[in-house]
Formats: structure tokens, sequence, C-alpha cells
């Protein structure tokens, strides 16, 4: 059974950086479409970061300037470079995608990461 495992995590400090990884546990699938979401308390998810059909990501306004979502084809992993972060950006933050058969290129399914929890504070 494929998952898509994410990881990095934590307590940063106002003003810090952290990087998010969500990797496809499988090599035999091959990463499409994605997107990073986060969740605040009491809040409902919102959508952060995700790609485009040209290759390109699209960012939310609040976001912008500050954090970077990139795929990596060679390590199967999609990664949320965070920057200047802020104590609204405090979320569980949870990575979605599309999953395709390498060899095919067929539709695999669409996939949640666990969800990792990052916590701005000082």
């Amino acid at each position: 059974q494929v998952q898509l495992v994410e990881s990095g995590g934590g307590l940063v400090q106002p003003g810090g950086s952290l990087r998010l990884s969500c990797a496809a546990s499988l090599s035999v699938f091959s990463i499409n479409t994605w997107g990073w979401y986060r969740q605040a308390p009491g809040k409902q998810r919102e959508l952060v970061a995700r790609s485009t059909p040209s290759g390109e990501v699209d960012y939310i306004d609040s976001v912008k300037g500050r954090f970077t979502a990139s795929r990596d084809n060679t390590r199967n992993t999609v990664y949320l470079e965070m920057h200047r972060v802020k104590p609204e950006d405090t979320a569980v933050y949870s990575c979605n995608a599309e999953l395709r058969i390498r060899v095919t290129d067929a539709y695999a399914g669409e996939y949640w990461g666990q969800g990792t929890q990052v916590t701005v504070s000082s």
C-alpha cells in the first residue's frame, strides 16, 4: 500500500525557517499533481500551495514571497520551504498528491499525508 510520508514539522521561532517533506513510499509510483494544505485550530483546512498543469506553483496570498513549494522527481518527494514564518502559520500541514504508476502513467489514486504540526512561537 503506497503512502505519502511527511516529515519536517516542529517548533520554530517567528522569523525562522522550516522545510516540510512529503515522499511517496513506493518508487513504482510517481507524483503527478500535488498540493500543500494546512489547518489551524478552530479553522477550516486551507490550500497553501499547489502545482499547476504548466508546472508552476500557485500560492495563497498570505504565504507568497515566504513559502516555496517544489517537487523532486528523483526523490519522489514534494517540499514546502517556509521562511520568515509568523505565529499565524501555526497549523497542521498536510500534503495531497495524485499518484501515477511509473511504467504505464496510469492513474493510481489521490493520497494524503499523515499531517505534521508546525508551531510558530517564541
